[in-house]
């Protein structure tokens, strides 16, 4: 049985106000290298497309960050050498002066050889990536640029529920997340069933959870439902039917569906959900799923401003 498996082999550096130390108070000294947090020296490079890297745009707004890191943003489509900055003029990127975020990686190691991907947070001086490990990067968002916040900025990471907030972000990490791309890349039918299942459980969970209370965490948005809700802005578009996923759609889950209309009309989030990118993403680079690379038009992506229902929740 070939179940599909994600490679997390990620540059583990952290950028901290603290060398060796986190802000975060359930964090032992680190281990891994440091980087100071220093407004204007970093630039996030990010993509619409990607579920992984739209998580680092929306928290980076969400906390008020824009003038503070700097943000490039790549094309929908990729070979198998790097993204590359398409959207920009000449096809570079006006701050790092690069065509592809490969040379980002190669500046710092000349013989990279793992994935070059986004989001990566790039030390705008040297010209190299620091990271690209994206739970860490949207986590250090938080606890180490505090200081840079605007100053109604949301708690993404509540104390009064963190213990049970780490367990619901790993399910959802590993059953939806990760789920959907178990599903899409199963290379036979027994790991495809397997995934399928999995999915479905966890999104009947979901639903359940939703259903009498607004957020994953209760009446306030976390860093939870930014997780959850970069895969659920894909799913109809993308999941349902290029990954397998189809036993209903969102829309059909009553709870979940307003849900994520809800966070769709929330700044930070829907201006920051791109579904021409999306779509081109998948539905290009994934050339043995789709050889034909045609991108489909629908869906009706009108009935994301319809009225969620929840504010009484």
């Amino acid at each position: 049985m070939a179940a599909f498996e994600r490679d997390t082999d990620y540059i583990p550096d952290r950028i901290t106000v603290e060398q060796a130390r986190s802000q975060d108070s359930y964090e032992k000294p680190l281990e891994v290298p440091t980087w100071p947090a220093e407004p204007g020296r970093y630039r996030l490079v990010a993509a619409w497309a990607c579920p992984w890297a739209n998580r680092s745009i929306i928290v980076r707004q969400l906390l008020g960050l824009e003038d503070v890191i700097s943000m490039g943003v790549c094309g929908p489509t990729h070979d198998e050498r790097s993204w590359t900055f398409d959207l920009d003029p000449d096809g570079r990127d006006p701050v790092l002066d690069m065509e592809r975020l490969q040379e980002a990686y190669r500046q710092r190691d000349p013989d990279y050889a793992k994935g070059i991907t986004v989001p990566a947070m790039v030390d705008i001086g040297s010209r190299q990536v620091v990271t690209n490990d994206f739970p860490w990067i949207t986590h250090d968002l938080f606890f180490e640029w505090r200081d840079h916040h605007r100053p109604d900025a949301p708690d993404l990471w509540p104390d009064d529920v963190r213990d049970e907030m780490d367990e619901v972000m790993e399910r959802v990490y590993t059953e939806v997340n990760n789920g959907v791309y178990r599903c899409g890349f199963a290379d036979d039918q027994a790991s495809y069933d397997e995934a399928y299942d999995r999915l479905w459980i966890m999104m009947d969970w979901l639903e359940e959870r939703l259903t009498d209370r607004r957020y994953l965490m209760g009446d306030a948005i976390t860093e939870a439902d930014v997780r959850l809700f970069t895969t659920l802005a894909r799913f109809d578009a993308v999941y349902h039917g290029h990954f397998k996923c189809n036993r209903n759609k969102l829309t059909e889950m009553p709870a979940l569906w307003g849900y994520a209309r809800d966070l769709f009309q929330t700044p930070g989030f829907g201006d920051n959900t791109v579904f021409g990118q999306i779509k081109q993403h998948y539905y290009r680079v994934h050339t043995h799923l789709n050889p034909s690379g045609i991108v489909p038009d629908g869906p009706d992506l009108d009935v994301w401003l319809t009225p969620h229902g929840r504010t009484s929740l």
